[in-house]
């Protein structure tokens, strides 16, 4: 979730040069559990792809493309933004509104319904037969109208979150509609364990406050001068799953109400020269005092952004001088309800919230800050932890592992709109930041990953959207990176993230920076699905490797889910089966757990029980063998990981 109308405060990204990055990435990822592991030969086939809107040369390493649709008509030249899941069906969000793909055949997705209902984001959550979606820029109307209110105030306008009832997934109808003072950048669907009858919403909003005149009660004053302000929180929707059209505003907690301004890190010197030159060129540059920071409006977004000054004034043809100044003056002011403008505050709001309800935990990527919350009574989220770092400019989102002892962080330098994976970035600048959860519940900062093939400066890079895929026994995540692909990593050792697969284009203009890429790539019941921002959807498939066997990608296969939310972090559980069992083999066969003749044993006794027709003969082998890998846990270097496969084994045999 992410994306606005111009870049957010900037975060950036160093490599070193294609070949050191590859080597660093190998060197850091020699090493699973002990054992060393081949490199990846460099150079990296991702530097240098050709450019191309449909024609971009691609680049793949441990994943098979197995599908590519285009955007329907009324939506192809809109930006496509996030994902949700339910049944076979993956909904993507897109500046337009949203479309909806029947995916039960993962190879050849179909088009079930494409809703037209501009707006930006168009983030989208499902949960039962209900969707919702956010709305946060000045054009989005109730009626879903293409033609936005032009008045500064207007009743016409929404700004908050929509609610669809798909039960006819072919035809949604609209039930409900729940406005905020600041719209709704992106929105996390929390279902709380202990409540049944509703599900609550978290929305973030970072666009200016609305003037009261069009919604009530909305106050831009600091909170010291008006206990009512809309800065400084998140709003907390209740939304009854018999009657939805009753949802609404339950709470509004203040969870960085006292955070001090953070630690940045400045400017790129290949940034700063490029806001010389941009400057030179009289095009659109921002100062954010606040933060240190200076950026450039991207050509592509500083024409949508006049294109909408002209149509909100109702009129027509090239934007005129008056519209330019406007236009800049809506960005100061998005950049100050973002920011702030004293530059001595914390965050004024969060990007984005990834809920984890089995363990009544929240990851809150906030400005300046990540957050941990306790979301045990969900309509009062409360912050028990809080970190800061110079080297991220922009939290942008959170994913936990699936036991709830770690937590990602991801770093949005240039707000998604920026290059920010050339050669020159420094490495820790618009990466993921990993930090371990203690006993406390705080966090304990272990490392940085950042994708390790060097982007160029006409393409927007930086980390974005990913989730965890259900390899048991290791922390694997596929994450995308703009126009950087998607990377697939291990970060079970929180101190040593290394890459094992990716995919990649090349850019899609060779002359310009033209907006692109991965906006969000998550796993889903055996398959990774991309939205890609200016090319539609893609399906991937992994493929067997030496960081990834065969059996893990069949054991992670087994996870089954209803829906998937992926900011409303499901726990992943594994049935009982064979491929599991065999995938722990093989890490224990990578770490150097167990002899390779133990192994061998192992896998023999694994398969002639899986040959037994008797459930009796069965239960007693796969018994047997439990039994005797306990022993073994004792004196292995990873007993941890014997513990799990006999733990497999007497699972399995206790399976009906």
């Amino acid at each position: 979730m992410t994306g606005s109308l111009f870049p957010r405060p900037m975060v950036r990204r160093s490599f070193v040069t294609a070949a050191r990055a590859t080597a660093a990435a190998a060197l850091a990822a020699a090493t699973l559990g002990g054992t060393a592991l081949p490199a990846q030969s460099a150079p990296d086939p991702r530097v240098g792809l050709k450019a191309g809107l449909t024609d971009a040369g691609e680049a793949a390493w441990n994943v098979k493309r197995i599908a590519s649709v285009a955007p329907a008509e009324k939506f192809v030249g809109s930006t496509n933004s996030d994902l949700a899941f339910t049944g076979q069906y993956v909904i993507q969000g897109n500046y337009n509104g949203w479309q909806i793909w029947d995916i039960a055949n993962p190879a050849a997705p179909s088009l079930v319904t494409g809703y037209y209902c501009p707006a930006s984001q168009s983030d989208v959550s499902v949960y039962k037969n209900l969707l919702f979606i956010s709305g946060e820029g000045l054009e989005g109307r109730l009626d879903c109208g293409d033609k936005g209110p032009r008045e500064p105030v207007s009743k016409e306008r929404l700004r908050g979150l929509r609610i669809f009832d798909i039960t006819d997934i072919r035809n949604p109808k609209n039930v409900g509609n729940v406005q905020t003072c600041r719209g709704s950048h992106t929105h996390t669907v929390l279902v709380d364990p202990k409540d049944k009858a509703n599900v609550y919403v978290y929305i973030s909003g970072s666009a200016p406050v609305r003037p009261a005149g069009e919604l009530p009660g909305c106050s831009n004053a600091p909170p010291d001068k008006d206990s009512t302000s809309a800065l400084f929180r998140i709003e907390v929707i209740k939304v009854p799953l018999a009657e939805p059209s009753k949802a609404a505003i339950v709470s509004s907690p203040r969870i960085f109400n006292d955070l001090v301004a953070p630690p940045r890190h400045g400017q790129a010197p290949a940034d700063k020269a490029e806001v010389e030159k941009a400057k030179a060129a009289g095009k659109f540059v921002f100062e954010i005092a606040a933060i240190g920071e200076t950026f450039v409006l991207p050509d592509a977004q500083a024409r949508q952004g006049l294109e909408q000054m002209v149509k909100m004034r109702g009129g027509t043809g090239e934007p005129t001088a008056a519209d330019s100044t406007r236009f800049r003056e809506f960005v100061n002011k998005q950049i100050e309800g973002m920011v702030g403008s004293e530059g001595k505050k914390g965050p004024t709001q969060c990007h984005d919230i990834t809920v984890y309800p089995a363990l009544g935990l929240a990851g809150g990527a906030c400005e300046g800050y990540g957050l941990l919350l306790d979301i045990r009574d969900p309509a009062n989220p409360k912050r028990v932890a809080a970190v800061a770092d110079s080297n991220f400019s922009y939290w942008h989102s959170a994913t936990f592992n699936n036991d709830g002892t770690k937590v990602l962080f991801t770093d949005e330098w240039g707000g998604g709109g920026g290059p920010k994976c050339r050669d020159t970035d420094p490495k820790e600048w618009g990466a993921d930041a990993i930090f371990t959860i203690g006993a406390d519940r705080q966090l304990s900062f272990q490392s940085y990953f950042k994708m390790p093939a060097a982007q160029t400066s006409q393409e927007n890079c930086v980390a974005h959207n990913g989730s965890m895929i259900p390899v048991p026994g290791r922390d694997i995540m596929v994450q995308s990176w703009y126009q950087g692909g998607i990377s697939i990593f291990d970060w079970t050792d929180a101190k040593k993230p290394f890459e094992i697969a990716f995919h990649d284009r090349g850019p899609v203009d060779s002359t310009k920076m033209q907006m692109g890429g991965s906006w969000s790539v998550y796993w889903y019941n055996g398959v990774i699905v991309n939205s890609e921002i200016a090319r539609g959807l893609d399906i991937f498939e992994l493929q067997p490797s030496q960081f990834l066997t065969a059996n893990e990608i069949a054991a992670a296969k087994t996870v089954k889910l209803d829906y998937l939310n992926a900011q409303g972090q499901p726990q992943y559980v594994w049935p009982p089966s064979f491929a599991r069992a065999r995938a722990f083999a093989d890490q224990l066969e990578r770490s150097g757990g167990l002899p390779a003749a133990r192994l061998t044993a192992v896998r023999a006794a694994l398969d002639q029980a899986e040959a037994l027709s008797s459930t009796g003969a069965r239960r007693r082998a796969l018994t047997a063998l439990a039994k005797s890998l306990t022993a073994d846990a004792a004196g292995s270097s990873d007993s941890a990981k014997v513990t799990m496969l006999a733990t497999a084994a007497t699972e399995l045999a206790r399976a009906k």
